[in-house]
């Protein structure tokens, strides 16, 4: 079915029963924004806080029906909050058919959570359906800029979502939840063992949430970069026996350039000064990238240089994490805001 051609009947999941689960540590004003927007669903909205210092938990229980603190002495995961929640959910609510997750920072669209219950209540071969992320402030810096261009995709059956979904609690029960040890690319992840349980994955291309980024420095993007590239590496070995091979390009591409290239200029010095000519792939591979983007787009330039500059945290990240599994140490969430 093309979403894109058949119309979406919006009062056909009115009905259903949706619970919601919202996740978040210090996120402040945006986590007061996020539950506001959901009060038509505030009576089985439940809020999960990792051990926020801002209030958070006070602002929360006002605004759902329920609020669960982690535990403090068990090292903080999205994957462990958000099962927490789907937990609380079930047991109060047995009956709930649907869970919207939806992160702190982020702010549901009005029509999102009833046209996409209509839409998956008539597709039982789906697990779970999202729609368009957008940054709220997407002009504010070119990281910003970078995470709007990160949730776009076109519609239809996808291999991989993202953290906001509606999701059909029945496919959740079948494979066990989120992974609790991720500290991130706990969502791919999931989707890897409902796709092997025979479950598929939608976008839509209606309007989901707007996201809040907040991100303004280079340290932080260099953060955010490093928790992605040992994401890319947990999730990878985690998953290296799978047919489905994920995110094993993703990590060979940031062994390649964030690792093996400057390794062997470098460390080629002493047989030859041309090895440095190796880096030139780097200038190289940012006018390749730039030339594969519209020519109407006025960030293509930094994009192209982002996207390649970024595959040196992408390395840190995976070297973090195999010096993390070689000495059986568990990884602590890496934050960026």
């Amino acid at each position: 079915m093309d979403t894109r051609k058949t119309p979406i009947d919006m009062n056909f999941g009115r009905y259903a029963k949706v619970g919601i689960v919202v996740i978040g540590r210090n996120e402040g004003q945006r986590l007061i924004t996020c539950l506001k927007a959901l009060q038509p669903y505030s009576e089985r909205t439940i809020y999960v806080d990792s051990g926020s210092s801002d209030g958070s938990v006070q602002a929360a229980s006002a605004l759902c029906a329920r609020v669960i603190s982690l535990d403090l002495a068990i090292p903080f995961t999205a994957a462990r909050a958000r099962n927490a929640g789907f937990d609380a959910l079930m047991d109060l609510w047995p009956d709930t058919t649907f869970v919207q997750f939806l992160d702190g920072d982020c702010e549901v669209d009005a029509a999102w959570i009833n046209a996409a219950t209509a839409f998956l209540s008539t597709r039982k071969e789906l697990a779970l359906v999202f729609g368009r992320r957008r940054e709220i402030h997407p002009g504010q810096t070119i990281f910003n800029a970078m995470c709007d261009r990160e949730w776009d995709g076109k519609p239809g059956e996808v291999a991989e979502c993202g953290g906001d979904i509606l999701i059909r609690a029945e496919a959740l029960n079948n494979v066990g939840g989120y992974s609790d040890r991720l500290i991130a690319g706990e969502e791919p992840e999931l989707c890897v063992r409902l796709r092997e349980k025979g479950w598929k994955i939608w976008r839509l291309p209606l309007e989901m949430a707007r996201h809040d980024a907040d991100m303004t420095s280079l340290s932080q993007w260099w953060r955010r970069s490093v928790r992605c590239g040992h994401a890319y590496a947990q999730v990878s070995n985690l998953h290296r026996k799978s047919p489905y091979r994920i995110w094993r390009r993703n990590v060979r591409r940031a062994v390649l350039w964030g690792g093996f290239i400057p390794a062997l200029a470098i460390g080629g010095i002493a047989l030859h000064p041309a090895s440095l000519t190796l880096l030139l792939a780097y200038p190289l591979q940012v006018l390749r990238l730039a030339g594969r983007m519209t020519s109407t787009d006025a960030d293509r330039w930094p994009h192209a240089v982002f996207a390649v500059f970024g595959k040196f945290p992408e390395m840190q990240g995976i070297m973090q994490f195999h010096v993390n599994r070689l000495i059986k140490r568990q990884q602590r969430i890496i934050e960026y805001k």
